[in-house]
């Protein structure tokens, strides 16, 4: 049997599945890996432990399949590393895209007006979730890194790119064009890495890698004494645009896992956001570069992993389902999920977490179900951000852990007013880097992807449910706190 083999490469776990032709999990292993926490708001990984994820669940997935058409990589987007070009070795610890030790950078590169320039040619916004900044402090906080650069000696990547340069020995150094539009250093117009953008941040052309298409063929790993051909590198929530086979505008996915990421399909035409998106490439495959719009909101998941390992509220991620209202009544009690800032369409990077409205009598329920209420909040403030920009919503399918939640979900479309689409597979992501490297090999084309796309679990919403005046309160409390934070 011909296989696929993905490598998703996500915040807190890797996972490598193998896909047959009809995209159905023939085999799966994963391995989870601990985030670095060494002060407020950083957020790291060590790249050993990194590689070690990838090593022992690749591994096995290899040796149970005999015959594989091609292997692709999706990946956490904006994760920084840098690694000396002879050795291989990083200089320093992968910076996560949550990480905001370069707030203060990005504030001051706006007080020196290059913020519109950078929007402009990047569609993003200079914020410390972006790749550039976090290149710059690495060069400016490792003894020797900046001679180095200049020197040539130094190599950047996105995460993609540096397992690709360690799965090949140091012989690839590429990324595709969904990686390099999520560092600020590339013009997503003209498709190619800015100098002026490199010239502001300070960062020299001879780090970066080339850049292609998605569904390219990136070159040839050599692993358990047989050869495999890498046709497919993806950002994961494009690689969860492809997954969920968002092909035409209008179409959009949202992805809830470590954070949240709603990406909409705006066709062939940049669409820049003037309510706080992020206008990005949707995917490079068949020839087709699409851009899409953009909401993120940094926690999701991680709100119920830390209610699971901090508040000891439950032993199980699944078993949050049990302490959530069936009709998100939190009994006034209000979250704001700011544990490492705030993403779209707000974009406050100095605001910590809080609740507010606690009582003597608030029980466990009652946090947990104003936890997911935020999140669902912030969906619904992106969901108008989206309205401002004039995009026109056809459909919404979810993906990600927190879409095994049947509650949460039946109850994101009680607050959305709107159906949600939930797949037979919740592994989009997966399945996006799959169908990109089966398009790069010539394995299957999109008309036969849109084909055989499978059944959905549809929620419609429930009259009733949604009390427009708790969203009001929300939005006080997050406005109080903006403010504070200021």
């Amino acid at each position: 049997m011909s296989l696929i083999i993905a490598i998703d490469q996500g915040t807190t776990s890797t996972r490598t599945v193998a896909f047959d032709r009809d995209l159905n999990i023939i085999h799966s292993q994963q391995k989870e890996y601990s985030l670095k926490y060494p002060n407020d708001g950083w957020v790291e990984i060590e790249p050993d432990e990194l590689m070690a994820s990838v090593h022992n669940t690749l591994d096995p997935v290899l040796e149970a399949c005999s015959d594989i058409v091609a292997l692709g990589i999706t990946n956490q987007r904006e994760t920084t590393l840098v690694w000396d070009a002879s050795t291989g070795k990083s200089i320093y610890n992968a910076i996560v895209w949550q990480d905001r030790r370069t707030a203060e950078d990005c504030a001051r590169l706006k007080k020196d007006g290059y913020e519109e320039t950078i929007k402009n040619k990047t569609g993003l916004l200079l914020d410390p979730y972006f790749s550039a900044t976090k290149i710059s402090w690495i060069l400016d906080n490792v003894d020797g890194a900046r001679q180095k650069a200049a020197n040539g000696e130094l190599r950047f990547g996105t995460v993609d790119t540096y397992l690709l340069w360690q799965l090949s020995d140091g012989a690839i150094h590429k990324t595709d064009v969904t990686n390099a539009s999520r560092t600020n250093l590339f013009n997503i117009h003209s498709k190619v890495w800015d100098q002026e953008l490199l010239d502001i941040f300070n960062i020299p052309s001879s780090m970066l890698p080339d850049v292609h298409l998605s569904d390219s063929v990136f070159g040839e790993i050599s692993r358990q004494n047989r050869k495999i051909k890498i046709s497919g590198l993806i950002g994961d929530q494009q690689s969860a645009l492809v997954g969920q086979k968002c092909f035409e505008p209008g179409q959009m996915k949202a992805t809830f896992g470590t954070g949240c990421f709603l990406m909409v399909n705006t066709g062939d035409k940049s669409n820049p956001s003037s309510s706080g998106l992020l206008n990005t490439i949707g995917y490079g495959i068949s020839n087709q570069t699409p851009y899409a719009l953009e909401g993120s909101i940094f926690s999701a998941g991680t709100i119920i992993q830390w209610l699971r390992d901090e508040m000891k509220f439950f032993p199980d991620s699944k078993n949050s389902i049990d302490f959530l209202s069936t009709i998100g009544d939190s009994k006034d009690i209000f979250f704001i999920p700011g544990f490492t800032g705030i993403g779209a369409p707000h974009w406050n990077s100095e605001i910590r977490a809080a609740f507010y409205g606690i009582t003597r009598d608030t029980s466990q329920k009652d946090i947990t179900t104003a936890a997911f209420k935020a999140l669902i909040y912030q969906v619904i403030d992106i969901k108008e951000a989206l309205a401002k920009d004039s995009i026109k919503i056809k459909n919404l399918s979810i993906d990600g852990g927190m879409a095994s939640n049947s509650m949460f979900c039946q109850l994101l479309s009680d607050y959305l007013g709107q159906e949600v689409n939930v797949p037979s597979s919740l592994e989009s992501t997966a399945i996006g880097a799959a169908i990109t490297a089966g398009l790069g090999a010539n394995y299957f084309s999109i008309k036969e992807l849109q084909e055989g796309t499978k059944n959905s679990v549809i929620f419609k919403p429930r009259e009733g449910i949604f009390d427009p005046e708790d969203l009001t309160k929300w939005r006080k409390f997050l406005s109080v706190l903006m403010e504070a934070y200021n």
